[in-house]
Formats: structure tokens, C-alpha cells, sequence
């Protein structure tokens, strides 16, 4: 881990209530005050050092602002694992590991992959931090099946991981992905895939997602730009929990988001989901997201364009929404902002599902249900909500960042 900047030792010396968050191991299923304080912390230093003139590039937004305003990122690239927040914040990848450096776009064979390849990299034991030597399109043969303790890291250049299948996070943990642009992806299957040095093994037909978390843990998802998949952009099921979905900027696509698998599965009854800083934007149609059974906070996100609803659900999840701007389309009959699932509103009036200093504009409309006391979203609360007018300066920069060696991203 790189020295604390200076100005960091500053702010420490001059304010004692400024304390680092601690990035102890936890189980899945986080203490919620914890988790809540530890974020209240981070925005609270990030607005501070702004006022104080220290980052001249400060956003407010806790998780930029943590990395960004450093001109030298790229000599410390495994810093960003530190500046995680919310149900994903323990999430490590590969920052404890080498640097791997994908020096070749193909992927002819997804059982023996070629050193230098991505399939190579993700595949590997240790932790790996994995970084990309130059621009490249990668178009996978088969899914991309992730090992524990990985990073994907696209920053300084252009990374497309498109007209093929895409990422599989199945029954790991530990796993960040950023600066990535993931789109067109396509269903894979019949086919033999290695996940390990030591195994390989026949995989069915995929479902064609762009980000498939199947049974993980420990997931960060982070200013990645997606569109035009298959099946979803973002899917995590199957038990998957303490996860982090931010900064991300996503269009042109049906279902967007689905968390939990079916109302039948009670291994996701646990999962804890925040959804933070994004942009979902033109071309989207639902599920922004869709969850089911478990806890799910969804805050200062910028929802510009949906065409039948944003946030759904069924199976009783838990939704807490604060500080999100939420734009209707201009079709009367799809100005709500949510919708419960093949559910009798007798069954869905007893869901918690709440509304807090969301901005509502062009006639949208959030429909709350449950009790409104804030003890019943402890564990739906991952982070302490900016007011919804700094919305649009908070997801400005949502999606891929354009990043240079020696220069602030």
C-alpha cells in the first residue's frame, strides 16, 4: 500500500474526528451502522478536503475523490482497492498481488490459454492486479470465468470486451472491475472452459450478461460503461452478496439489472447490494434494478431514461432509495418510478420500500410500502445519502474515466 499523501497527515493533525476507514475482513452480511459510519467518514473527508482547497478536482463523490486527484495513479495503481465504499467495501482484488500486464487480445483457446492473454491472467491462483499494455478489443470465445482475488484495471487505455461472452464471477470472491467498457455480449456454452490452473470443465449455455455474479462475494463494479447485452448488464444470484456497483454508466439495453435469482430461492435472502454514483441513461428499458428477497440500497444515482420502470421487485425485498434524480419519460402511463412484481398489492403493501430525498422530475413517482421507520433498513443502509441536487456533479463522470499517465484521470 502506498504512504498516506500528505495531505492526509494534515487533515489528521487538524481534525480528530477524521478517521480512516478501516478495511477489516467481514462476513457477507456487514454490521449496517458500521458500514454506514465508515462512508459518513469518507464523504465527510472528501467535502472537507474540498472546502479546504486541498483537491482542486474534489467531487464530493467519496470514491473519485479518494483516488483521482493523485497525478501519479499509475505508479500506485493498487491504491483504488482502499477507496471501495458501501455493501462491497472489503472487496480487495488483486491488490495484495503482482501486476499482470495483458499484452495479447486473443482467446483461441479457452481451455489452454496463452500467456499474455486476459483468460491467463483471470484464471490464476494469487491475487493478480491485471492491467492492459495497449488498446485492445477483446473478443472472448467462451465466458470469462474469474478466480478469487483479481482486479481488472483499464485504466490509461481503452478496453472493449464485446461481440463474444463476457465475465463470469461464479462461486468467488474478492473480485473489482473497472474502467472497463463491456457491451454486445453474446450467449457462450457447450463448450469445455478452464477457471483454474489445475481444472477445466464443460460449461452449458450462458445467459449472456455482461457482468454475471453467480454465488460471489466481495464484488466491486466501478466505472465501467456497459450496453446492448444478451441477456443482462448486470446480474448477481444464486447467494451473492457484499456488492458494489458504482460510477458505472449504462445505456441501450432491456433488462438492466437483476439481483436475486427467483422468488423460489431463498440462498439470496441474505444478499446485500449498493447501487452508488451511476448514470443509467438513454435506451434502457427496466430493471434498474429488479431485486429479490434481500437488502438493497440505491443512492445518488442519476436515472435520465426509462421506458417501464426503474427500480422493481418481488419476493419482499428491502429497498432503500435516497438521494437518486429520477427523470420520467414522457409517456403518462410509465411516469412511477416502481414496480412489484405478479404481486397482489395485499402482499406487497407489507414490503419495505421507501423513498428519501429523491428528486422527482417530469411527474415521476415513487410508490413506498412497508413501515417507514429507519430501523427496518439497517441492513438495506450502506452509506450516508448526499443531498439529490449534487446528483448531476456526483455521476458527471460516471462510466470509463479517460485516464493519462502523470495527469489527474
Amino acid at each position: 500500500m502506498a504512504p498516506i499523501p500528505i495531505f492526509h497527515h494534515f487533515l489528521l493533525m487538524i481534525s480528530l474526528t477524521l478517521i480512516t476507514i478501516t478495511l477489516s475482513s467481514s462476513t457477507p452480511l456487514q454490521d449496517p451502522d458500521s458500514v454506514v459510519q465508515d462512508v459518513q467518514r469518507s464523504i465527510y473527508n472528501s467535502t472537507s478536503r474540498r472546502a479546504l482547497n486541498y483537491l482542486s478536482c474534489g467531487t464530493g463523490n467519496p470514491i473519485d475523490d479518494c483516488w483521482r486527484c493523485d497525478r501519479n495513479w499509475d505508479k500506485n495503481r493498487q491504491r483504488l482497492a482502499d477507496c471501495a465504499i458501501g455493501f462491497g467495501k472489503n472487496a480487495i482484488g488483486g491488490r495484495d498481488g503482482q501486476i499482470y500486464v495483458v499484452t495479447d487480445p486473443g482467446d483461441d483457446d479457452p481451455v489452454n490459454p496463452k500467456p499474455g492473454t486476459l483468460r491467463y491472467g483471470v484464471i490464476q491462483k494469487e491475487p493478480l492486479w491485471i492491467i492492459f499494455k495497449r488498446d485492445m478489443v477483446i473478443k472472448l470465445k467462451e465466458e470469462l470465468i474469474m478466480n478469487s482475488y483479481k482486479t481488472l484495471d483499464g485504466r490509461g487505455v481503452s478496453v472493449h470486451i464485446a461481440g463474444g461472452p463476457c465475465i463470469t464471477i461464479q462461486y468467488v470472491s474478492h473480485v473489482i472491475l473497472h474502467g472497463l467498457h463491456v457491451h454486445d455480449c453474446m450467449q457462450g456454452g457447450n463448450a469445455y472452459v478452464r477457471d483454474s490452473p489445475g481444472h477445466y470443465g464443460w460449461r452449458t449455455v450462458s445467459d449472456g450478461d455482461g457482468i454475471s455474479i453467480f454465488g460471489g462475494s466481495h464484488i466491486w463494479v466501478d466505472h465501467c460503461t456497459l450496453s446492448s447485452c444478451r441477456d443482462g448488464l448486470i446480474d448477481a444470484i444464486h447467494g451473492s452478496t457484499a456488492i458494489t456497483i458504482s460510477n458505472n454508466y449504462m445505456t441501450h439495453h432491456d433488462k438492466v439489472m437483476l439481483l436475486g435469482h427467483s422468488d423460489s430461492l431463498m440462498s439470496d435472502k441474505n444478499m446485500q447490494v449498493t447501487i452508488a454514483f451511476n448514470h443509467f441513461g438513454e435506451g434502457l428499458v427496466q430493471r434498474m434494478p429488479r431485486c429479490r428477497h434481500g437488502y438493497f440500497h440505491v443512492v445518488n444515482n442519476d436515472y435520465t431514461h426509462w421506458e417501464m420502470y426503474a427500480i422493481g421487485g418481488s419476493a419482499a425485498p428491502t429497498i432503500n432509495s435516497q438521494g437518486n434524480r429520477f427523470l420520467a419519460p414522457n409517456n403518462r402511463f410509465n411516469k412511477e418510478v416502481t414496480k412489484r412484481e405478479d404481486t397482489l398489492e395485499s402482499e406487497w403493501k407489507n414490503w419495505n420500500w421507501r423513498s428519501e430525498g429523491d428528486m422527482m422530475l417530469n411527474g415521476a413517482f415513487f410508490t413506498p410500502s412497508g413501515v417507514g421507520a429507519s430501523s427496518s433498513y439497517a441492513k438495506a443502509s450502506s452509506l450516508g445519502a448526499r443531498p439529490s441536487s449534487l446528483v448531476s456533479s456526483i455521476t458527471v463522470n460516471a462510466g470509463v474515466l479517460s485516464c493519462r499517465k502523470g495527469l489527474r484521470c
